[in-house]
Formats: structure tokens, C-alpha cells, sequence
């Protein structure tokens, strides 16, 4: 477009004749004549030319107003005296794409100046936060195609993939540092934090692997040459690790309410539910380790209670290395955190040992299950993990044939110091691990493991913190903040003690 010759107040002229253009083509007798849908079509049509004119319009109303200043000074101290008017740049907007045309201030040997940019927050790349913000909340939603095509439908512009993929990248950067420095949800007085981790696989790149499975993968043999051998298949994911915080009112219960045998079963026996969390908040990467997520979870239940008023539980599944670091942690911070192991992971390991004792399908194996829950939750692991032994033995069974007992065993008398239920449920503290398996699922595989996909370790990290912040219900807080930070890094950063010319005077 060409610049305007009139006075500032005509500026938006063009996009007034655009508009009664529009006005002209919606109220003929071809129009008339059209389907409901198609004036659909034809009014977001004429909608998205009439916004793109206004948005030029607009910039180019800036150029026309824009002053020359001869205090810019960038921050290696060097004054640009030489003012060059007529620079232009091209903006993808939301609207359509822009021309920008404003003052460069310049030096000899030095990078050139835009105060207009500054002043606007224009991105470094072509595409404006706008789309950005789309890109990112469309990726996370479905395939990086998916996001162009939902993006190109809603707005009518067009963006590649890969582009899609670098703009998602850089919309999650701000995403550790806004968690610093935010503040955890309030908890009341007899509230329980509940700390929680696990992990999910992911399907990486060789290059996204880490150097044991990279060493795992390139050692496999009997590679084949159009499939994957087993081994491949196998050593071709890196785990994301997920962490937890929520928040639980108390609610006591007794074993009865876990889980019921014989008589028990009927209509009425009324079972108490567990108690309810809320207040969840959730956090993923595929970049840290156990130990990073779990210091990540330990310093959200910090900013919820920060003088360790609160009482604090974690919920694991029983893996070793979490309950390392989760001990590490709160001794840490010297207070007691009790970690307490997912019942329905017990549940699971009592339930292949009947099998060794009883017949198939036999409801005589469905009540020796629950007889050994129910004792579990009674705080007996270590002599229902006896007994199962002893019942095997005694049943002269061979050594394959009590496998699955002796398995069952060993894992109630190494997991017995936290499989303290009595405790828990009189308490009225959670005994499942529920809430951290949903979101491993939501967070990492209902996104991660589309048919397909293999993922660069930069790509995962990006989209798994994006999905944790939207799921927590921050992202347009967060966007704020990440928008305020672009501004410091792209352009406050570039003059002399972060001072734009003209800033105060818009201030003032």
C-alpha cells in the first residue's frame, strides 16, 4: 500500500472503503439470493480483509506520527546519531500479514535500532505473539499439521509447520521462570498437601535419547531392515517424568470402605468415598530427571506453605529411586513427609498370586485376594507376605509354579515401611495414586504418542510444559507474563540501561 498523503484523522479511510465495499456486497440482490451458509463464508471474508486493512492502517498511522528522538543510545553506550526513515518490515498477524514502517537509528559497524519496534514489542521473527499464542495452545491440542490447519480455520493465514513447531518452542522459554516466581494456591487450616511423580514414556529421535539408551539402541542385534527388531522397539523411548501438588480435605475411612469381602457385598453397605482433591497443579519433562521434577513438586508445596504449617504426603508407586528422592527432599527442608504406595499397585501384585493355589476363574481366589487387602490395610504386609510363602510351600509348589507368589511377597516385605494404611486411612489421606497416572496419561500420552511421532528433545519439552500450564489453568496469566519478558529480552535489553526514548513521555 502506499503511504497516506492526507492528515492523520483521515487515515483510516482505506479501510472505510473496504468496509462500505463490504456493505455493498452483502446487501445486492446476488447475496440475497445465497444460502445462509455461504454469507457465512462471505462475511468472514469481507471480516478478515476489513481487519487486515485496519491493522495496516494502524501501522501506518504510527509511521506517519512517529517522532525522531536524539537520546537513543544502546547498551554498549554508543549514541546513534544517524536516523534512517522509510525502514519496513513485514508482520504476520493474526488479520493477515502487515507492512511496518518505521525510523532505523544506525551505526557504523553496529546492529540497527527500531524504537517503533521497542515501542510496539514487535516479535524478532515475522510472526506476531498472536499467532504464537495460537500456535502454542493448537499444538498442544493435536499434530503440529492439526495446529496449521486450526489456525489457518479460525484466522485464514496460513503458517508451516515447521514454523508452527519454532513458535511453539519459544512460547514455553518464560514457563519455569513464571512458576518461580508465582505464588501457590491457599490452603486451609487441616488441609493436606499431597505430593505426587511418575513417568511416561515417550518415542524420541536417536538424538533425544539419553546416552544409555542411545548405547542400548546401537547394540541391539538382529536389527531387520524394513521393521524394528525388539530391541529397537525397546530402546527407543526416553521416559518424561510428571509431578503433582493438590490439595485434600480429610476424610477418615476403615478398610471396609476400600474394599469388602463376603457378606460385606451387599446393596447395603454403604462405602465412604475417598477424599477430593483440588487445587491441582502439574508439571512435566522429558529434559529433567526423577530428581529435578521431584525438587520442581517439593517447591510448589513450598509456595502453597511456606512456613511447613501444613501436613504433607506423597503418593508413589513404588519406585525406588522417587522414594529416594522424595526422603532427600523432605529431609531437606527437615520436616516429615510420609510416603505411602499406591494400594491398587498392591492390589495388582496380590492379584497374580492366587493363581499358584486355586483354579482359573475360581471365586474362592477372588475372596483369598480380598482377605489379603484387606490385611495389607490393616497394616499386616509383612505377615500376609508370610503367609503367602508359607502357603506355597506347603502346597509343595515348584519353583515356576510359585513365582507369582514369592513375587507378591517380596514386594509387601520391601514396600512394607510404606504401606502404612492404618495410618492413612485415619487420617483421612489418599491411598491411591490416581490423580498422577490421569495426568501422565493427559499431559504425555493422549498428545505424545500419536501413531507415529517421533519427538526432538527440545519439541517434547516444549509441548509437554505447554500442556501442564494449560491444564493448570494459567495460560493466559502466563502469556501476560511471557509477552512482559519477550519485551525485556528482544528490545529493553538493546539500549543503555533498559531506557527506550519516549517511554516516559508515553508515561507521563
Amino acid at each position: 500500500m502506499s503511504p497516506y498523503a492526507s492528515p492523520t484523522e483521515d487515515a483510516f479511510n482505506r479501510s472505510l472503503e473496504v468496509f462500505e465495499m463490504a456493505v455493498a456486497d452483502l446487501g445486492g440482490d446476488i447475496v440475497a439470493a445465497k444460502t445462509h451458509a455461504e454469507v457465512e463464508d462471505l462475511v468472514t471474508e469481507h471480516s478478515r480483509k476489513i481487519a487486515r486493512s485496519f491493522m495496516q492502517d494502524h501501522f501506518d498511522l504510527r509511521a506517519i506520527r512517529e517522532t525522531v528522538h536524539v537520546d537513543v543510545v544502546d547498551f554498549e553506550e554508543v549514541e546513534r546519531s544517524r536516523v534512517e526513515s522509510g525502514r519496513k518490515r513485514q508482520l504476520a498477524t493474526v488479520h493477515g500479514e502487515v507492512t511496518v514502517e518505521r525510523h532505523a537509528y544506525r551505526e557504523r559497524g553496529g546492529f540497527d535500532l527500531h524504537v517503533a519496534d521497542a515501542t510496539a514489542n514487535l516479535p524478532l521473527e515475522k510472526h506476531s505473539h498472536g499467532l504464537r499464542r495460537l500456535a502454542a495452545i493448537e499444538s498442544c491440542r493435536g499434530s503440529f499439521d492439526e495446529a496449521g490447519e486450526a489456525i489457518e480455520r479460525t484466522t485464514g493465514v496460513r503458517v508451516a509447520k515447521q514454523q508452527i513447531k519454532k513458535l511453539a518452542g519459544r512460547a514455553n522459554q518464560d514457563i519455569d521462570e513464571f512458576y518461580d516466581r508465582s505464588k501457590g494456591a491457599k490452603t486451609a487450616a487441616g488441609d493436606v498437601i499431597v505430593l505426587s511423580a511418575d513417568g511416561k514414556g515417550i518415542v524420541m529421535r536417536p538424538d533425544g535419547l539419553r546416552e544409555s539408551t542411545q548405547r542400548a539402541a546401537a547394540n541391539t542385534k538382529n536389527k531387520l531392515t524394513t521393521r524394528l527388531s525388539r530391541g529397537e522397539k525397546r530402546n527407543r523411548k526416553r521416559m518424561a517424568e510428571v509431578g503433582a501438588v493438590y490439595t485434600i480435605t480429610p476424610l477418615t475411612r476403615a478398610p471396609s470402605d476400600v474394599i469388602t469381602t463376603g457378606q460385606e457385598r451387599d446393596p447395603g453397605h454403604e462405602r465412604r468415598l475417598g477424599p477430593q482433591c483440588h487445587d491441582k497443579w502439574l508439571m512435566a519433562s522429558v529434559k529433567h530427571d526423577i530428581g529435578e521434577v521431584i525438587g520442581s513438586v517439593f517447591q510448589e508445596a513450598d509456595s502453597r506453605d511456606p512456613r511447613h504449617c501444613r501436613q504433607r504426603i506423597a503418593l508413589v508407586d513404588g519406585n525406588a529411586h522417587q522414594i529416594d528422592c522424595i526422603a532427600a527432599q523432605a529431609a531437606e527442608r527437615d520436616i516429615e513427609v510420609p510416603i505411602i504406595v499406591d494400594f491398587v499397585h498392591v492390589l495388582e501384585y496380590l492379584g497374580r498370586q492366587p493363581w499358584c493355589f486355586f483354579p482359573e476363574g475360581s471365586h474362592d481366589a477372588e475372596n483369598w485376594v480380598a482377605e489379603q487387602a484387606l490385611a495389607v490395610l490393616d497394616g499386616k504386609a509383612r505377615t500376609v507376605a508370610a503367609a503367602i510363602r508359607r502357603k506355597a510351600t506347603a502346597n509343595g509348589l515348584t519353583d515356576k509354579k510359585r513365582k507369582g507368589a514369592d513375587t507378591c511377597a517380596d514386594y509387601l516385605q520391601a514396600k512394607a515401611p510404606y504401606l502404612d494404611y492404618p495410618r492413612a486411612l485415619s487420617s483421612g489421606w489418599p491411598i491411591a495414586t490416581g490423580i498422577i497416572e490421569g495426568a501422565c496419561r493427559h499431559l504425555v500420552k493422549d498428545r505424545m504418542d500419536i501413531t507415529g511421532a517421533r519427538w526432538g528433545l527440545d519439541g517434547a519439552e516444549a509441548i509437554l510444559k505447554l500442556r501442564a500450564v494449560i491444564n493448570n489453568g494459567d495460560f493466559n496469566d502466563y502469556w501476560t507474563f511471557h509477552v512482559e519478558q519477550e519485551h525485556d529480552r528482544v528490545h529493553r535489553s538493546r539500549y543503555l540501561d533498559g531506557h527506550i526514548p519516549g517511554e516516559l513521555d508515553q508515561a507521563a
